[in-house]
């Protein structure tokens, strides 16, 4: 069951990506074909021009632009972080054979926890180090066996170590006596917080979530009043290195920004370009179009490639560059098409 629900998660952030290639797939074998078979010549003869003919194919990836929009802007960050806590909740109910054996384990809370030997909920050569608020060991725990139980409703570790030793190790203090316990209980907390956005990866972030960010950012960073004992050209030099700042923090949410706005105009890119293209290589082949498509997905996305790259040099316009693609599709598109169109 969880299974089907984490590959229902996913299918939103897979549809932002299926959506325009598939259409350019689509378009490329179609109108291959239509033009193959000499039906663009019939169509031409009945007097329908080609701007007819391709404009419903138009309003459908303008309508799967928004689609796309919709899901890159909304839909898919948030599963995204509902996929991410499944994965929590599958880690919790499976714990005992998540968890690396002859490792030391620094995902618990101020614990770094080694386990010789794991089967199941059952261990063996069992060290626990307690940290304190500086990050030193203030005391460590060892045990020969132990069991360990996962509270999923709770999202609480239940520990119980058999043949347990406590020996404290503070400097301050005198000399540590240990402690030894036939049987005692620990319990351990790795329920996640609730993911506020200055906590989420920016990735993972909705629209509005990014926008908030956004002005957050640029409100901690403005200038307030006057700039004593400056010249004006100190001050006009000052405003201009806060406001390059402000640009340098804020990029890589304004990049993340431009990047879900900007993919959503892929499938009106490429169905712009690709139905003259199909036409122009009047090929039935199916094996054609698909190879023409990957060549067209490889360039358009390379640009998003190099611009994401780019997310700490604000002084190439990483964000601008993410609209390359979608310009020089639809430009080229638009031109071949008008070609196409007077039978050029």
């Amino acid at each position: 069951m969880m299974a089907v629900q984490a590959i229902g998660l996913l299918i939103p952030f897979v549809l932002v990506f299926a959506l325009p290639m598939g259409l350019l797939t689509a378009t490329l074998l179609v109108f291959g074909r239509f033009s193959a078979d000499q039906e663009l010549t019939a169509v031409r003869a009945s007097g329908v021009s080609l701007v007819a003919v391709v404009t419903p194919v138009l309003l459908l990836s303008a309508v799967m632009s928004l689609v796309s929009a919709w899901v890159n802007l909304e839909v898919a960050p948030k599963c995204r972080v509902a996929y991410k806590r499944l994965l929590v909740q599958v880690g919790m109910s499976q714990v005992g054979f998540l968890l690396p054996e002859k490792t030391f384990i620094k995902d618990f809370p101020n614990k770094i926890v080694y386990i010789g030997n794991i089967d199941g909920p059952n261990l063996k050569d069992v060290l626990i180090y307690n940290l304190n608020a500086e990050g030193k060991v203030d005391y460590y725990i060892r045990a020969k066996e132990g069991k360990i139980e996962a509270d999923q409703a709770n999202q609480v570790i239940h520990v119980q170590l058999m043949d347990a030793w406590r020996v404290g190790l503070m400097e301050d203090s005198e000399v540590p006596v240990p402690v030894y316990a036939a049987e005692s209980s620990l319990s351990y907390t790795n329920k996640p917080e609730d993911l506020k956005p200055e906590k989420m990866q920016l990735s993972d972030m909705t629209f509005r979530e990014l926008q908030a960010q956004l002005r957050i950012l640029e409100s901690r960073v403005r200038y307030i009043g006057p700039l004593p004992k400056l010249t004006r050209e100190q001050a006009v030099e000052k405003l201009r290195e806060i406001k390059a700042f402000r640009e340098d923090i804020t990029l890589p949410i304004r990049l993340q920004i431009h990047s879900k706005i900007a993919f959503s105009f892929a499938s009106i890119a490429f169905t712009l370009v690709g139905i003259p293209l199909g036409i122009r290589a009047h090929r039935r082949e199916t094996t054609f179009g698909i190879a023409l498509a990957l060549i067209l997905v490889m360039v358009y996305y390379s640009f998003f490639i190099i611009g994401q790259s780019l997310d700490t040099k604000p002084e190439f316009f990483p964000h601008l560059i993410l609209w390359i693609p979608n310009f020089l599709f639809q430009a080229i598109g638009m031109v071949l098409l008008w070609r196409a169109n007077r039978g050029v």
